[in-house]
């Protein structure tokens, strides 16, 4: 019985082990020049269109598509599908958007479309920091 017991644990172990590792989210890439300046020609072939060259949405089909294409020139907190997190901003790119003309872009590597996800996020301002009081 003892034996059984053990194979039990050892079994559970490994299950709940693979359960957390598969569950882990997935470890961005570094943002390089290298993984931008991959983006911005893979958004220039795919995205300008609607997106437009700013990123603002009013690309040259962008304003015959309801709903409108996104405005990355906005603040990331005011995305309204993402709210300025990376990895649904991943998730929208390799997925779509239902009942909009945005498509998935799955036949993309994964590491071509964190490319876009760096160089279209590149479009919101930045947040400006707080200046540091100097001390005398």
């Amino acid at each position: 019985m003892g034996k059984i017991l053990r194979v039990i644990v050892a079994v559970s172990l490994l299950l709940f082990l693979l359960g957390t590792a598969l569950a882990k989210d997935p470890s961005f890439p570094k943002k390089t020049p290298e993984l931008l300046a991959q983006g911005k020609k893979l958004y220039e072939q795919n995205c300008v269109t609607c997106h437009g060259s700013k990123g603002d949405g009013k690309g040259q089909l962008g304003s015959a598509l309801k709903p409108a294409p996104s405005d990355f020139a906005k603040p990331l907190k005011q995305w309204p599908i993402t709210k300025g997190n990376l990895q649904k901003i991943f998730d929208v790119i390799s997925k779509g958007i239902p009942n909009s003309a945005m498509v998935k872009w799955n036949h993309l590597s994964d590491m071509e479309r964190w490319a876009m996800v760096y160089y279209v996020a590149d479009f919101a301002p930045q947040p400006k920091t707080a200046p540091t009081k100097k001390t005398k």
